[in-house]
């Protein structure tokens, strides 16, 4: 089941997306962020509510090893990603966004002992070689220190990612899935809500919150990017290797491409198709494992 969660989660995450596109609203990242966080910890909540999930017995370590994951992976892995969106754009950024998987199978290695069989080898790197083909556009007009800081921020966002998500999955071995999320996207919106008052005023994130909750685009985007995505993103890593998680997840960067022809009126190049073909027979390469 932790191959399916993980494939549905790029699945998701791929039409969160396009309907994030779809929204052209005002926001600034940050604001979406915001926004789309907060929308995750309400749906989070909700379904705790209605299905009457008790609490469970964190330990004081759990609660701990729960608030850093939502610190670094929520609330300084995404400023570093935005920033790196900010600076290089997002089909650098998208290429960038591939070193989340080997990143996972170093710290798995490291720090789990997980055993990473050939098979994923193979798996990882033609997959990670169809997402650099089919995002391969090198901008044309980016200064050499700008180019330079936003890979570096890029690739450090997904190593925080990486690692505040591994941290987790012990305490999610024996937790509730929602209560993890919960308090990691608790911790992560809060950290965000914080800087925003910060650096704009408490009048802005009235203004975020106003704007972003008028936004139909946005809050579908949000349902399936922040609510129904992480839930089966942890699923994913709970219930399979995180190395072989990691490799499905990064299937959406291929989704995308292909849900932009029918949504966005976008072209399916030859090289978005040979990206596409890479990407499909390493995930079953990765399957037989």
């Amino acid at each position: 089941m932790g191959d399916i969660y993980a494939l549905l989660t790029a699945v998701c995450w791929s039409f969160a997306v396009i309907l994030f596109e779809l929204s052209s609203n005002k926001l600034n990242p940050l604001q979406i962020n915001i926004v789309k966080n907060s929308f995750g910890v309400i749906g989070f909540i909700i379904t705790i509510y209605i299905f009457d999930i008790p609490y469970p017995d964190f330990s004081n370590e759990n609660l701990g090893v729960l608030a850093i994951s939502g610190f670094i992976g929520v609330g300084i892995a995404d400023l570093f990603f935005l920033e790196s969106l900010k600076k290089i754009g997002s089909s650098l950024s998208a290429i960038v966004a591939t070193v989340y998987a080997p990143s996972i199978f170093i710290i798995a290695y490291i720090f789990f002992n997980e055993i990473v069989t050939l098979n994923v080898y193979i798996g990882a790197s033609l997959v990670l070689g169809g997402i650099v083909v089919s995002t391969y556009n090198f901008p044309k007009q980016i200064k050499s220190s700008e180019l330079i800081t936003g890979v570096l921020f890029g690739a450090l966002a997904q190593v925080l990612t990486a690692a505040s998500v591994l941290s987790v999955k012990p305490v999610m071995a024996d937790n509730p899935i929602l209560y993890v999320a919960l308090i990691r996207f608790g911790v992560g919106l809060m950290s965000a809500i914080i800087f925003m008052s910060f650096n704009s005023g408490f009048k802005f994130i009235y203004i975020t919150f106003q704007e972003g909750y008028r936004n139909i685009f946005l809050l579908g985007g949000s349902f399936f990017g922040t609510y129904l995505s992480v839930i089966l993103w942890l699923a994913g890593y709970k219930y399979t290797l995180a190395g072989r998680a990691a490799i499905y997840n990064q299937l959406s960067t291929v989704l995308i491409s292909i849900m932009a022809v029918y949504f966005l009126k976008d072209t399916l190049t030859l090289k978005k198709k040979i990206g596409i073909l890479l990407s499909f027979v390493g995930a079953v390469i990765v399957t037989f494992d």
